[in-house]
């Protein structure tokens, strides 16, 4: 009898441990900065940082980029609950967009997966779609982020891994 309490009792905590870890998500918190070495299809004398702070499935960007082009700094934000939500995209060069974007986690936990699509507003007026896929994927130790970006635009399909260390 103690035998299969035992058993049972034991079986009752792995199967916990389990659970708690399949429940832990990443957590993106803190400043991320480019490792061009290590990424694709980005730009020669592209620089980039991403300051996140995460509450939960909240999570908050402060990006900073610069190239040859220019400088420019962008805040963005995202909620991890697989809902669709509208948003205004600021991350377009030179266009304005309204969209709506879905934010899951990704099946482990470690990763979260964005889909937008936006409508957005060239300089001259026109209106083009944009559809953007990215994933964010978290190293087992927390000190490397990837982000793997899909864009599909009226002039074409570009896709770019970014490879973020943390600071």
């Amino acid at each position: 009898m103690r035998l299969k309490f035992a058993a049972s009792l034991a079986a009752s905590f792995f199967l916990a441990s389990v659970a708690a870890a399949a429940a832990a998500k990443a957590d993106f918190s803190g400043t991320w900065v480019l490792d061009v070495s290590k990424s694709e299809g980005v730009p020669q004398g592209y620089e980039q940082t991403i300051t996140v702070k995460q509450d939960g499935d909240k999570i908050t960007t402060d990006v900073k980029m610069k190239s040859p082009q220019g400088e420019r700094a962008i805040t963005d934000g995202y909620v991890v609950d697989g809902k669709e939500v509208e948003f205004t995209n600021t991350m377009l060069r030179g266009m304005t967009g309204k969209g709506k974007r879905t934010t899951k986690w990704s099946a482990d936990g470690n990763g979260i997966e964005i889909s937008e699509v936006t409508d957005a507003v060239t300089p001259d007026g026109e209106t083009a779609k944009i559809k953007a896929a990215r994933k964010w994927t978290l190293s087992a130790d927390g000190k490397t982020l990837t982000i793997e970006q899909t864009l599909d635009t009226p002039r074409g399909s570009q896709t770019t891994k970014r490879v973020f260390n943390k600071q």
